[in-house]
């Protein structure tokens, strides 16, 4: 594996880059609210991703003075933009350009991964979201034309609700994961395992197909 430090757009957030021999594809990670490139469960979940031959880009979504200002945290349509510039910055790189992007959200990050997906369809070829608010991407939902993976614990009942709803607005080939017992943030012994498990087979499936593939689920 080889770790590159990046910047990423106009602000030259920092980033962690991380590409594996015969990748079949690159992962990006979304994060939540009060969140950063650093946050332990992405990466956990990004070590098992690289284990599945999955390359991943973990980036700080907001400078350090944005983060401070809570309508900037939750400025949905603020971190899809940042989220695009990272698409825009990988497909110029000759390590990662030919690789197909997954988006993996968490929490209100997956909005933005979502609004993302919606806006750059020929850009994102699989979504999958943990714990997350899609509810906060309502207005595009059905726009959305990545295969997507909704994982949810079955415990998170607000989140659960939300996911339910959100699922049935959605065209595109998705799938809703009820991990049992977990809470909002996965913190039980084993649960994020699963939810790793669960994304990369996701995004091994979708990522690894060539363009010329019909989705299915």
């Amino acid at each position: 594996m080889h770790h590159k430090a990046i910047r990423v757009g106009r602000l030259d957030l920092p980033g962690e880059l991380v590409l594996v021999p015969g990748a079949l594809g690159l992962v990006v990670f979304v994060h939540g609210s009060g969140s950063s490139r650093l946050s332990p469960r992405n990466r956990l979940v990004a070590k098992i991703l690289n284990d599945h031959h999955l390359a991943t880009l973990l980036f700080d979504l907001l400078s350090d003075a944005e983060a401070d200002d809570r309508r900037k945290v939750f400025d949905i349509e603020l971190l899809a933009a940042r989220v695009a510039e990272a698409l825009a910055v990988l497909r110029l790189r000759d390590d990662s350009g030919h690789l197909r992007v997954g988006l993996f959200g968490a929490s209100t990050g997956a909005a933005a991964a979502l609004r993302a997906a919606a806006a750059h369809p020929g850009q994102v070829a699989a979504v999958v979201s943990r714990g997350g608010r899609p509810d906060l991407a309502a207005p595009v939902l059905d726009q959305v034309q990545a295969p997507t993976l909704l994982i949810v614990g079955g415990d998170d009942t607000d989140v659960l609700a939300l996911n339910r709803d959100a699922a049935s607005q959605m065209r595109c080939p998705h799938r809703l994961e009820v991990v049992a017992g977990a809470t909002h943030l996965f913190e039980e012994p084993g649960a994020l395992e699963v939810v790793a498990e669960l994304a990369a087979d996701w995004f091994s499936r979708y990522l690894a197909m060539g363009a010329g593939h019909e989705y299915a689920v």
